[in-house]
């Protein structure tokens, strides 16, 4: 697991970068008393195991235009097509989220659209063209939580599966 090969300065780098993307590693650096270098070679660390992917801004779609926010499950008529489906999907720009899961659909998705005009659009002619069963979709009126995985806490060996 990647837990394990985390260290307090990487512990401590992560928690940084959390709070602020944008933080120059210089001062990053300064915070764990030791050189940019290092600071530099623990972030390609850090990406090289897959644990930092990257750094982006995030935008609010509602401000750009995209005022519904809607989460479907899919259930496809042939399974045996869910890689077709899935690159069908990476090309519908309004789409944001994709995931296999358990239960009830083949997969669920979150999508954006500009109304809920647009979003019957999306439905009919871009969804239902992959060849689907049957979706059921549910709008989002608002996000009351939204947030990233913090990164305070991480977990030991001894501490994975304990409730507290």
């Amino acid at each position: 697991m990647a837990h394990r090969s985390l260290d307090q300065l990487d512990k401590k780098i992560l928690r940084l970068i959390a709070d602020d993307a944008r933080i120059p590693f210089l001062e990053v650096a300064r915070e764990c008393n030791v050189s940019g270098a290092a600071i530099h070679q623990r972030i390609q660390k850090l990406t090289n195991l897959g644990i930092l992917k990257g750094s982006q801004f995030v935008i609010d779609p509602e401000k750009i235009g995209y005022e519904t926010c809607a989460y479907m499950g899919l259930n496809l008529k042939n399974p045996e097509n869910f890689d077709d489906v899935v690159e069908a999907l990476k090309k519908i720009p309004e789409i944001v989220e994709c995931h296999y899961t358990t239960g009830e659909y083949d997969l669920f998705i979150k999508l954006y659209a500009y109304n809920n005009h647009h979003l019957l659009t999306i439905i009919h002619d871009k969804l239902q063209a992959l060849g689907l069963s049957r979706s059921v979709s549910l709008i989002s009126y608002n996000a009351v939580i939204d947030r990233p995985l913090p990164v305070g806490n991480f977990p030991t060996d001894d501490s994975i599966g304990d409730e507290e």
